[in-house]
């Protein structure tokens, strides 16, 4: 019976702490969705104000006029018309962060309402645990039981460890193929630079749009991961600026599309990269280093409770 208890506590250990793990992810998307709807908003201005300025050069007006006289109207119009596909570009960014928000909080929501009973089923089993332990000839018993307790805590907790470290190293493919892309692109705009003809610049776009979409999916990584990290963070050993690294790529789609001709922006981009994929390793390391200590001291537990039972 002592057994079956324990390990029922145990269980009911790790679903209370992802009760608290999962309304820690529910606040910050929270905030997090506060400051995208902003962002849309005025992402939705600024697009506003360019499909404007668009149709005004476009239009019969004395600005088009006196912009054909001087001959800018080209130029300008060219200007403009790069400006409107960057707030086009960066509005879709932010509407798909969006959903992707919204969807994360529809599933937190099914995943609590299903530990809605944790808490009670915690509470009920203590009073069994309470009345055994009174019953109990042994005056070991209370013992087992504490020591139980402290081997769900650690189990549950290196559980947690696992998922961050499954979710860091999600991201870190996914940035290993936003550089590999990005290194293509630099290759290809160095032979384009070259003389390389409309083949290399076709190709160097066609890299420079995988890379793209392996960003994006970074970030949507990152934010994941981050949220994996909210019950760990105490740790010194983690002292890294995550909500920084989420906000990583938006310089990419901030100007990179319509100065992407420009080689510079190309490199600049994959130094970009490639620090945050250091980054990320370097976190990864840690919570290595994190998850093998806190098994030493389950499995030191583990023993020490084997012991105790042995002698029942």
């Amino acid at each position: 019976m002592f057994s079956e208890i324990n390990a029922k506590l145990v269980e009911i250990q790790g679903e209370l702490r992802k009760k608290d793990k999962y309304n820690l992810q529910m606040e910050d998307y929270k905030r997090e969705l506060v400051t995208v709807i902003d962002i849309i908003k005025e992402l939705r201005a600024r697009l506003n104000s360019e499909q404007k300025d668009v149709r005004k050069l476009e239009s019969i007006s004395q600005a088009n006029l006196i912009a054909t006289l001087t001959g800018t109207k080209d130029e300008k119009l060219a200007k403009e018309k790069q400006e409107l596909i960057v707030a086009q570009h960066k509005l879709e960014e932010a509407e798909k962060t969006k959903r992707e928000i919204d969807k994360s909080m529809e599933d937190l929501r099914e995943k609590l309402l299903n530990l809605n009973r944790a808490e009670y089923n915690y509470q009920q089993l203590l009073l069994q645990k309470e009345n055994m332990v009174k019953a109990s000839t042994s005056p070991f018993a209370a013992k087992v039981f504490e020591l139980s307790e402290q081997e769900g805590v650690l189990k549950s907790y290196i559980t947690e460890l696992d998922e961050a470290k499954a979710a860091g190293s999600a991201v870190g493919r996914t940035l290993a193929h936003a550089i590999s892309a990005l290194e293509k692109a630099e290759g290809w705009g160095t032979w384009d630079l070259l003389g390389g003809g409309t083949i290399s610049d076709l190709v160097k776009h066609q890299h420079i749009d995988k890379a793209e979409k392996f960003l994006h999916h970074a970030q949507t990584g990152m934010r994941q991961f981050q949220k994996e990290l909210l019950d760990i963070k105490e740790t010194a050993l983690l002292q890294v600026n995550i909500s920084g690294m989420l906000k990583f790529a938006d310089f990419f789609f901030d100007g990179f599309i319509a100065d992407f001709m420009v080689q510079g922006k190309i490199q600049k981009s994959l130094q970009n990269t490639r620090n945050q994929y250091a980054k990320i390793k370097e976190i990864l390391q840690k919570l290595d280093v994190l998850s093998d200590e806190k098994m030493i001291e389950l499995e030191a537990i583990q023993r020490e409770k084997l012991e105790i039972v042995e002698r029942l």
